[in-house]
Parts: structure tokens; sequence; C-alpha cells
């Protein structure tokens, strides 16, 4: 598999032969996976034999057993983009370039880019299509919702934007006024304490769980990786 590494090999002119003229791997063309008996599969760009997938989903290619070609399984990496050779060699290179070599010694066919597909812009109100922090991967995401997102790819939960900082600071706010209220109750009741029994205690320590419970979910946004917007808003 080529990189962008070979866009430094010297270039042919376009009146020359082996110069080839294709387009870019788009996401919709990338293959979707599928269960075979309990296995996570999916076809072979090149010559359509079945690929076990597991514990290789976070990998963005897959190789072949039946023909030792690359398949991606997902999206290629930000600022990058699939190429596929004549010769069957998956190549990726920036979502710059114009003109590639195929790194192959028996090839080294200088490939023309066709421009990339492009992506069809959101339609649906509301809605807009969110970077993971996690896997890079794009999805739609409704604007209106507050909460923390699971991404569909990996599964993985993050915030969009700095919603959950804001989040965090509230419960950051609730945990030191319920701390400061279980303080001055505490020293301010503890001498009466005694005589009303273990149940004030309980009370005591209920109320210091609490602050405690509101500052570990303070802690749990404000620690929260963030997906971003992709595009204006």
């Amino acid at each position: 598999m080529g990189d962008g590494q070979s866009e430094n090999q010297p270039l042919l002119r376009d009146d020359e032969e082996n110069v080839s003229t294709i387009s870019p791997i788009g996401p919709d063309e990338l293959p979707p996976p599928y269960q075979q008996a309990g296995l996570p599969m999916v076809t072979c760009r090149v010559c359509q034999a079945m690929i076990d997938i597991s514990g290789k989903r976070e990998q963005h290619v897959v190789k072949c057993s039946e023909c030792n070609e690359a398949t991606p399984i997902r999206n290629a990496p930000p600022g990058k983009k699939y190429v596929r050779c004549p010769c069957n060699c998956l190549l990726i290179c920036k979502s710059s370039s114009q003109r590639i070599a195929c790194p192959r010694p028996d090839c080294k066919r200088i490939i023309n880019l066709a421009p990339s597909p492009v992506t069809p812009p959101v339609t649906l109100p509301g809605m807009c299509r969110v970077i993971c922090v996690h896997c890079q991967d794009t999805f739609l995401y409704q604007l209106s919702k507050k909460d923390p997102v699971r991404c569909p790819h990996c599964r993985k939960v993050s915030s969009v934007g700095a919603r959950m900082s804001g989040k965090g600071m509230k419960f950051a706010v609730l945990a030191l006024i319920v701390l400061a209220i279980s303080l001055g109750v505490t020293f301010g009741t503890l001498s009466a304490a005694k005589s009303h029994g273990g149940g004030v205690y309980v009370a005591y320590v209920g109320a210091f769980v609490l602050a405690l419970l509101l500052g570990s979910r303070a802690i749990y946004y404000f620690a929260m990786k963030v997906s971003h917007i992709e595009g204006p808003m």
C-alpha cells in the first residue's frame, strides 16, 4: 500500500504511456461490514473474497488473504484520501493531491486524480456533521441535544463543542453549595447531635455523599473529550 511519499517521485508527461485518470475512493464506496457466523466480515474490493475484520475495526484498511490487496473499511484519516491504482494497489495520499505515482516497481503508473466525491450537504434542519474526537469518523448530530453523544462508529462518548463543560460547571457549583451547607450544618449541630441519636449522623454522611457525587459528575464532564462540528454551524 502506497502513501503520500509517492508524490515526491518524478512524474511523466501527460502524453507519455502508463498515465491514468481515476477517481478517489469516496466514503459511500467503502464496503459495509456484516455478520457471518458471528464474525464481522467485509468483501474484498479486488477479488470479492470475504475478509474477517475481527479485532481490526480500529484499522483503516485490511489485507485480503486471497489476493494480498488492501481494502478500506473506514474513511481515510483527516486530510487524506484513498486511490486504487489500476494494478489494484491501494494508495493513501493527501486530499489536495492531483497526481500521484504508484510505488510498485512493476507498475510505476502516474495517476491523474479526478475531483474527489463531494459529500452531500446536510439538508435536515437542526442537523450538523460532527468529527469524532476518538476515531475521526464523521456522523450526523442534532444540535438541539444537550447530552453527550455516542459515536456510531467507535461507540465512544464525547461532547459536541464545549457544551459539557457548562454542565460540569453547574455540577461543580452544586457540589460546592451542598458541601458548604453540609459543613455548616455539621459543625453547627454537632454538640446537639449526641442527644438526637444516630439518625443525625446518617444525615451528615448522606449530605457529604451527595456533595461527592455531584463533584464526581462535574469531573466527568470536565474530563470528557470534545468532538468538533465540521464546517460552519
